[in-house]
């Protein structure tokens, strides 16, 4: 069973769950179309390649036109494709239709996978949380500089990943254990507690984690959402990030991912 779609984010807004308003994404969550099936015995693993949204055909490179030519139709071609791995041989073809609704249900925890937005060129007390320099002792104009940044002889060099003024956003980043508010299966809209990465718009990737159900929801972990904080699991661990409802059964999962 596949337990990812892909979507575009759109505009937050808000629900109501057991009397307390949520604050809440909009996605688009599908239909996603199968471009290709991966086997086994062939690719050495088991995937659907998935593609979503449009694009004109004249924007579509010659090699890609050949891959997608039997979902090609009246001069469309999907506008992203991604590659969804399975456990197990999919149940699928090419040119199969896929929606939110045969995925999620309300109440199931997700994680989002998005690009973040793109802050520009930034320093180091913006993208790196520096204090800075003291206001005094001849510094008066020096306040958000970033101080020392290498050695002496040894290594005599600024080493690899030195925080440092750069470009800020625009990274693949996995907000982890949203909870699915509500599912509309005639739009492919979905409503996902929280905020998720990117701007209105942009490519994301939805994936379910764990089955669940808003009505078993105490009313004390409907609050924790409301308030954006991560409350314990019953393994006493809470969630690593602001904004995140933890889910026991659910493994930790890396902040940022290159898919």
């Amino acid at each position: 069973m596949i337990n990812t779609i892909l979507g575009e984010k759109e505009k937050m807004s808000q629900a109501f769950v057991k009397g307390l308003r949520v604050p809440v994404t909009k996605v688009l969550a599908g239909p996603c179309v199968v471009t290709q099936v991966k086997k086994m015995d062939k690719d050495g693993y088991w995937a659907v390649q998935l593609g979503f949204g449009q694009k004109k055909i004249k924007n579509v490179s010659k090699a890609l036109q050949g891959h997608l030519k039997a979902i090609i139709k009246e001069g469309k071609a999907p506008r992203y494709i991604a590659e969804v791995r399975l456990d197990k041989e999919p149940e699928f073809n090419v040119g199969d239709e896929i929606k939110a609704s045969d995925i999620f249900r309300v109440g199931d925890v997700v994680n989002v996978t998005g690009i973040s937005k793109g802050k520009g060129f930034a320093g180091v007390v913006k993208r790196h949380h520096f204090h800075g320099g003291p206001h005094t002792h001849g510094q008066s104009d020096r306040e958000r500089a970033p101080g020392s940044i290498g050695q002496t002889t040894t290594p005599g060099r600024v080493l690899k990943g030195k925080k440092m003024a750069g470009r800020m956003g625009g990274d693949t980043v996995t907000v982890r254990n949203l909870h699915i508010i509500s599912v509309n299966p005639e739009t492919n809209e979905i409503q996902i507690s929280g905020q998720i990465p990117g701007i209105p718009g942009g490519f994301v990737r939805v994936k379910r984690v764990h089955a669940g159900s808003l009505e078993e929801l105490e009313h004390e972990t409907v609050e924790k959402i409301v308030e954006g904080e991560a409350p314990a699991g019953e393994g006493g661990e809470a969630a690593g990030a602001e904004g995140q409802v933890p889910s026991p059964e659910v493994p930790k999962q890396e902040e940022k991912a290159n898919e």
